[in-house]
């Protein structure tokens, strides 16, 4: 487990308090990397953040601002939407935190460089929409009570790096010098190249008329989490790309051109 390649990003924070208590949650487990989406740093108290951030101030004076998730997560391998309610439009498959602290540790850790991999929080009193959560391509909860289930912010920043931390110095993965087969020697894709490679097999599909009744939308957002999920290389990226259009070529006996 890499530490240095875990991205925390908090969506749309509301209270200066609440991102100081993410700060020090963040520091308790030596992760420093803080991305926040829709707040600028103007709107932001930064008083009350040192108040609460204690001697982590520093996370929040080295934070990123972005406007959406999509960007705050574009050079990752992986962002993981935390929910308590799993669905279609959401994510029908969630990654307890162990889990998702193992799929990490496959990603931030491929021979001393490895992939960034970020772990998405939502707004404090609304947590993050079905839409949002789509612009991730993971999902990971945390189990709560039936009767009172929500999380204060800073307690889920903490959940997850506990467990991020935990699988450190545990040695498993990259600590104790063991590649995954999955990601050893080489870096996976990045979520937009993921997104890229997604697109160009559907065009694929589209081309032989996949889609001549509705359904794309769902079939891009199955292909994106089954493919981000994958952690896949360059070359098998290729790879499928070639297969697809073989296929293509094999059912309309023409050479398929994709558009530069």
């Amino acid at each position: 487990m890499n530490l240095e390649n875990i991205v925390v990003v908090l969506d749309r924070p509301e209270e200066s308090r609440n991102i100081g208590a993410v700060c020090r949650a963040m520091a308790n487990s030596a992760i420093h990397s803080l991305r926040i989406v829709g707040t600028q740093r103007e709107d932001i108290d930064v008083e009350h953040v040192h108040v609460l951030a204690i001697h982590a101030g520093h996370i929040f004076d080295s934070a990123q601002y972005f406007a959406t998730i999509t960007d705050a997560v574009s050079d990752c391998a992986c962002a993981a939407a935390t929910t308590r309610r799993p669905g279609r439009k959401r994510k029908a498959a969630l990654m307890l935190p162990e889990e998702f602290a193992a799929y990490a540790d496959t990603l931030s850790d491929n021979g001393g460089a490895g992939s960034k991999v970020a772990v998405v929080f939502g707004n404090e009193r609304t947590g993050l929409s079905d839409s949002e959560i789509q612009e991730c391509s993971a999902g990971v909860t945390i189990p709560t009570s039936q009767e009172f289930g929500s999380l204060n912010l800073s307690h889920a920043v903490q959940l997850i790096c506990y467990q991020l931390f935990r699988r450190k110095i545990d040695g498993a993965g990259g600590g104790a010098g063991v590649q995954d087969a999955k990601t050893a020697g080489y870096t996976p894709l990045t979520l937009p190249q993921v997104d890229s490679l997604v697109s160009y097999l559907l065009d694929d599909m589209r081309s032989i008329g996949f889609f001549s009744h509705a359904g794309r939308p769902e079939m891009e957002q199955f292909w994106y989490e089954v493919l981000s999920r994958a952690a896949l290389s360059g070359e098998q990226a290729d790879f499928m790309r070639k297969t697809f259009d073989r296929m293509v070529g094999l059912c309309t006996r023409a050479p398929l051109n994709h558009p530069a």
